[in-house]
């Protein structure tokens, strides 16, 4: 099987078995888990901040954070059309913070700070009728949006209009270590500028399990009581958070084979006739193309043990990770090109 359905479907390494099986624990909730302190301790420098926490989830960090940031009774979350918190996290934002959520349109998924400075002005401080604008969250990289990286000088302009009107900023960063692979700009860089920030330790990455939230020393203090109150306080946890470990030390680098695969996959997908894909937009390891049946597509890929995911009607999402190989790649485009009717040549 050649699982291209996501990142999160990477299993764990031998070397990073062992270093689960190896690791010193402790009760975390008592902070008395020495492999979990080191985690979080090794997240906050990276990303910049004073403090982190372990989490079981990165929707745990995206609700957590969005929570300590929103004021109950109206108050506005600005974020990007096909973002984890308005897509994929069950309603989350408005279930446990009472958080309206708007969009703020971007090429794929990437907002201007005109953009923005625009759909804040439209909530004028003080008007009674609308919901008050809060908060801003970006997504680097973009997931739906195809992987796409955020240039260093939008995101600081999109943090500064959003600090010019008193706003907060919170970075999903569940893939960022990607972002840092391709572009060369370390984590701190990217991540230090907002209120809050995470990453992910079970997509690129590896790990089976969680995510770290950073933040100020008193935000991360008052994450620890929502980790409490939303059952993510855990025991001895330091046989995930090694896998965390082990990844910070031995897959990140390693990212830019994912993505030099994506973009070999995207060069082959990018010659099949009714394949709408611009190869030179694949920047880290997701591709989102279009194809005339995205289901029917995705069908047939399967029914050739390669697996994809349909998005729409038309779109196709296909994510490399360091559980699929060159090998891998080429039976996928093997796959897609009998699936479009389409004969070898097209593929070379």
């Amino acid at each position: 099987m050649v699982n291209l359905y996501s990142d999160t479907q990477t299993r764990p390494t031998p070397g990073m078995r062992e270093a689960i099986a190896a690791a010193e624990v402790g009760d975390e909730q008592r902070r008395d888990d020495p492999t979990v302190r080191a985690l979080e301790d090794r997240v906050a420098a990276l990303l910049g901040h004073e403090a982190a926490v372990f989490l079981p989830s990165g929707t745990m960090c995206n609700e957590i954070a969005i929570r300590l940031h929103i004021r109950p009774g109206g108050d506005e979350i600005l974020l990007g059309r096909e973002t984890h918190p308005l897509r994929f996290e069950g309603g989350a934002p408005s279930a446990l913070s009472g958080a309206v959520m708007t969009v703020v349109d971007g090429e794929a998924g990437m907002f201007t700070p005109e953009a923005l400075d625009a759909a804040i002005r439209e909530h004028p401080a003080g008007d009674r009728y609308a919901p008050r604008p809060r908060l801003v969250c970006v997504e680097q990289p973009t997931n739906m949006g195809g992987g796409r990286i955020w240039p260093l000088e939008q995101v600081e302009a999109v943090v500064d209009v959003a600090r010019s009107h008193g706003l907060r900023t919170h970075l999903d960063g569940a893939r960022l270590m990607n972002a840092v692979v391709a572009s060369g700009v370390d984590a701190a860089s990217w991540a230090g500028r907002f209120d809050s920030a995470w990453v992910d330790f079970t997509k690129g990455l590896g790990a089976p399990v969680g995510a770290c939230l950073a933040g100020s020393a008193e935000l991360i203090s008052e994450a620890w009581r929502w980790k409490q109150m939303l059952g993510g306080a855990m025991r001895q946890a330091g046989i995930i958070a090694a896998g965390g470990l082990y990844a910070l030390d031995h897959h990140v680098d390693r990212l830019a084979d994912d993505h030099a695969r994506a973009r070999r996959l995207a060069d082959g997908l990018g010659g099949l006739p009714g394949v709408d894909l611009d190869p030179a937009t694949v920047e880290t390891n997701i591709l989102v193309f279009a194809v005339p049946d995205a289901p029917a597509f995705c069908d047939a890929l399967a029914r050739a043990d390669v697996l994809v995911i349909p998005l729409d009607a038309r779109r196709v999402r296909a994510v490399t990770h360091l559980d699929v190989d060159d090998a891998g790649i080429e039976r996928a485009l093997e796959a897609a090109a009998a699936a479009l009717g389409a004969g070898e040549g097209a593929r070379a």
